[in-house]
């Protein structure tokens, strides 16, 4: 009885899993930016240098939201996380811990290569990469007003699927000094949806 009843759960266990991927439609297709280091990648349980992020620290790459950025996308103050209330952390000023987000040092006017990870790969439109203004509000979650909406790096890849661990290289801007936020956006080709990326900088 006891072996018919754990046979059950696991049949109901891999019934559930299947309607899951069959319902997710995108689930597929998940990524991330290490380099520089996002936020997502800085709560990553596997070595994750922020703690206490909640959900996030298990879905690293899970950050997936309506693509057309700017125009559309997630709502303002939601982009971090794409709006998935349960990622919220990503989209807050401060750690958990109330400190800073760590940040990495780069040098505008530079070259800069840029690294996603990829658990699934997808057909890719292109990747693109977004900055915070000077004299960006530092103090709230992030908004198209903070950004310069005008991608400073485009990567085409005419629907292609990328290798598992990706990179690309291209100048990063000038005029930019101190901490600012670099938005990644990974869109994919034959889905309505792509992944975004919050990575804390200082030049």
């Amino acid at each position: 009885m006891r072996t018919r009843t754990k046979w059950y759960a696991a049949m109901v266990g891999l019934a559930t899993a299947a309607t899951f991927a069959l319902s997710g439609g995108t689930a597929s297709a998940h990524g991330y930016t290490d380099q520089p280091l996002s936020r997502q990648k800085m709560c990553a349980a596997d070595g994750g240098i922020v703690s206490g992020c909640g959900a996030i620290q298990w879905e690293p790459q899970s950050v997936e939201g309506p693509k057309g950025f700017p125009a559309l996308g997630p709502s303002d103050g939601q982009i971090c996380s794409a709006g998935h209330t349960e990622f919220g952390v990503l989209d807050q000023p401060k750690t958990p811990s109330g400190a800073d987000w760590p940040t990495t040092k780069v040098t505008g006017g530079q070259s800069y290569t840029f690294r996603w990870q990829f658990t699934a790969a997808h057909a890719t439109t292109d990747f693109r990469y977004y900055v915070t203004k000077p004299g960006w509000n530092q103090d709230h979650a992030l908004t198209r007003a903070d950004l310069d909406t005008t991608p400073f790096l485009t990567v085409p890849y005419n629907g292609k699927q990328p290798p598992y661990t990706f990179s690309h290289t291209g100048t990063l801007p000038t005029g930019l000094s101190g901490h600012h936020l670099i938005l990644g956006v990974w869109t994919i080709a034959d889905t309505a949806n792509a992944f975004y990326s919050c990575a804390d900088v200082t030049f």
